[in-house]
């Protein structure tokens, strides 16, 4: 049997820088699915484009609709191809509309000086800490989640709190080797911050996320199925939109990405 998330992104070939893939009951949200596996299906339609040079540096997706259950197209094309770096542009389409817009910078990496400014956090060891479970929609059943910090308020009190920062231990459930499409989903497994803030059922949807890899495909391949740490905190929260930003870190220590998002929200 396939992993569900590799049956989520499966994606064939229809025609010059075009896919054709389907949503997953699998990663259902409570409109649409989980923006987490749009992503990684966006992403997937630059990493099996055949004109593909180097691997993801950088990505980020608009959210323009929620897609409907079913089939959707990706149309991926390379906006400009330089010595050692790629520009893509890609649209998920359903109906003749857009859904979703990315773009992505693929690159050829090499070795060079290295370093990390972003602090890893001192926290127990996944194996340490009880598994969180969290319920309401399908896709909370791909990942097993393990709060070191900073979970959702227990119950909507409307009492507001001093900061949002979460950590976690995070990984796909049932475990699975990381890459980089399953690393722009992971990304996405941070829940508002909003809610952290003020302990309020509030409408909201992501706007627009950004996925930087510091990671390279050998770096993630070390990683294999391991936990990933992740940290989140939000920034700034003004006239129905706020952002946040997160780190999600492997078990040996070693940055993997870094990720910042906008949301919309109703008060």
């Amino acid at each position: 049997m396939p992993h569900p998330f590799d049956d989520a992104i499966a994606l064939a070939p229809s025609g010059d820088d075009t896919f054709t893939g389907r949503t997953s009951p699998a990663y259902a949200n409570f409109i649409g699915p989980y923006g987490g596996i749009t992503a990684a299906q966006a992403l997937q339609s630059v990493l099996l484009h055949p004109k593909r040079l180097g691997e993801p540096v950088s990505f980020t997706i608009n959210y323009a609709a929620a897609l409907a259950d079913g089939e959707f197209t990706a149309k991926a094309r390379p906006a400009r191809t330089n010595r050692s770096t790629q520009h893509w542009i890609v649209e998920l389409q359903q109906g003749g509309e857009t859904v979703a817009t990315a773009t992505v910078l693929t690159a050829v990496r090499r070795e060079t000086w290295t370093a990390t400014e972003a602090q890893l956090p001192e926290v127990p060891r996944p194996q340490d800490v009880a598994r969180t479970h969290r319920s309401g929609v399908e896709w909370l059943n791909r990942y097993e989640m393990r709060f070191v910090g900073g979970h959702i308020p227990r119950g909507w009190t409307g009492e507001e709190h001093p900061e949002s920062l979460s950590r976690l231990w995070v990984r796909d459930d049932p475990p699975r080797p990381l890459d980089f499409a399953s690393l722009a989903s992971l990304a996405d497994i941070f829940f508002p911050r909003i809610w952290m803030r003020r302990a309020k059922q509030t409408s909201l949807g992501t706007v627009t996320m950004t996925v930087y890899f510091h990671a390279d495909g050998a770096m993630l391949a070390a990683s294999g199925a391991g936990w990933l740490l992740g940290q989140v905190r939000g920034q700034g929260f003004r006239n129905g939109y706020y952002d946040h930003t997160g780190q999600l870190w492997d078990e040996g220590g070693n940055l993997l990405c870094t990720t910042h998002q906008v949301m919309y929200y109703k008060d």
